[in-house]
């Protein structure tokens, strides 16, 4: 069995500094290191749990198959401040038929991010026997 110590998801943009801009300001992710310098130069934010890495650099977006999930408080405020600040919406706030709300962006790459609001009665907030 592999003891997990720690993990983040690794993006390699195709344009580095416009992805920076859209993870650090549009999203206002906070970052938690950098490293390296110039324009290659990593940038790894916090994202809940985990940790989201941009560095290097790809010539190809990314593979349709890899998405990002963030939960967030309030979807809807999200959804507000997100378009206010200039974030193409995908799709608006839905509440899914598994009881999720869920609004849909893409970062500069396409890469889908899924918001996701868990309301307070959903299976996700109760642990049976706990």
């Amino acid at each position: 069995m592999v003891h997990v110590l720690g993990s983040r998801i690794l993006l390699r943009p195709t344009d580095p500094e416009r992805s920076r801009v859209f993870y650090g300001e549009r999203l206002g992710l906070a970052v938690y290191r950098e490293f390296g310098t110039g324009p290659e130069r990593g940038t790894v934010y916090f994202l809940g749990g985990g940790f989201l890495e941009l560095s290097g650099r790809s010539e190809t977006a990314p593979s349709p198959a890899v998405r990002l999930w963030l939960q967030v408080e309030d979807v809807g405020a999200a959804h507000q401040e997100l378009r206010d600040g200039g974030v193409e919406i995908v799709r608006p706030p839905v509440k899914e038929p598994w009881g999720l709300v869920e609004m849909w962006i893409a970062d500069p790459d396409g890469t889908p991010i899924v918001l996701v609001e868990v309301p307070p009665d959903h299976p996700l907030r109760h642990r049976p026997g706990i």
